[in-house]
């Protein structure tokens, strides 16, 4: 079914297919929030200081970082989609996706500085890498997150993606139960064996009580297996971030059913947007 509507997007004449193109996605609750690739560059430096603020404040990373500023040698060469809150202005959610077309300027995905990525370049079908995903603190009770993944799921059928990687991190300084998480990984979310890969830094243990039930996970890593994410095998450790990461690898045919009809309709744009 989810194949199927997949190529129906495809066949659709060019008049539609500029539609979704242009189309940001907004959030039901009132317009609140959009989402929407930019690039302005005076965007982008407001996410590199958010990127800065979350990921030096909430995990603790050490990183070099001039003026405050979260950016690194792949930032040049990625998408960057940004949720705007249409009522203050501010730009509060962030993930950045470098396409698979676009790896001979970058020497390879970002993610293959953690992990040996063989089994993806086996992937039959484009992939994309997202990754620097984050959210202000003070919008993390959901409609970021949704309003974020629904347009990562219009960007897949638009561009005839079949996989995004990246990484999902869980910060080892915020109380998570990382044992917990890991055992809940392992029963429900494994990729198959195939399209597992394999961490280059393992980590020295896990934290925790592994059998507690109640496993409480980090927002985008719940969002992510939410969205239909598979996870490729162990986590990574990164000691510059002071966190976990697991390979995350979502398959266009897995996506909910819910964003795909969505993505069926064509709408007028209610607001103008920059072209991917």
């Amino acid at each position: 079914m989810l194949a199927q509507a997949a190529v129906k997007i495809k066949a659709l004449r060019p008049p539609f297919r500029d539609v979704f193109r242009m189309r940001p996605v907004v959030d039901v609750e009132g317009g609140r929030f959009s989402a929407y690739f930019t690039r302005s560059r005076r965007e982008i430096l407001k996410i590199q200081r958010l990127r800065y603020r979350i990921f030096s404040q909430e995990y603790g990373a050490s990183f070099h970082a001039p003026f405050g500023l979260d950016r690194d040698r792949f930032d040049r060469h990625c998408l960057h989609l940004v949720v705007r809150d249409n009522r203050s202005g501010e730009l509060v959610g962030y993930t950045r996706v470098l396409p698979g077309d676009r790896l001979d300027k970058t020497g390879g995905f970002y993610s293959a500085g953690e992990f040996h990525l063989s089994p993806v370049r086996r992937l039959e079908g484009r992939v994309a890498e997202i990754g620097r995903t984050c959210i202000d603190p003070r919008h993390r009770g959901g409609a970021v997150i949704t309003v974020l993944w629904a347009r990562l799921a219009q960007y897949m059928l638009e561009n005839d993606i079949r996989y995004l990687i990246g990484c999902a991190s869980v910060s080892m300084n915020e109380g998570y139960n990382l044992a917990a998480i890991d055992r809940r990984i392992r029963e429900r979310h494994l990729a198959p064996l195939p399209q597992r890969v394999v961490p280059r830094f393992r980590p020295q243990g896990l934290a925790g009580d592994a059998q507690e039930e109640a496993v409480k996970m980090p927002p985008l890593l719940k969002a992510y297996l939410r969205m239909g994410a598979q996870v490729g095998g162990e986590p990574c450790w990164d000691p510059d971030f002071n966190c976990l990461d697991y390979f995350i690898l979502m398959q266009v045919e897995r996506l909910p059913e819910r964003y795909v009809q969505h993505f069926l309709q064509p709408t007028q744009p209610t607001q103008p947007a920059q072209a991917v």
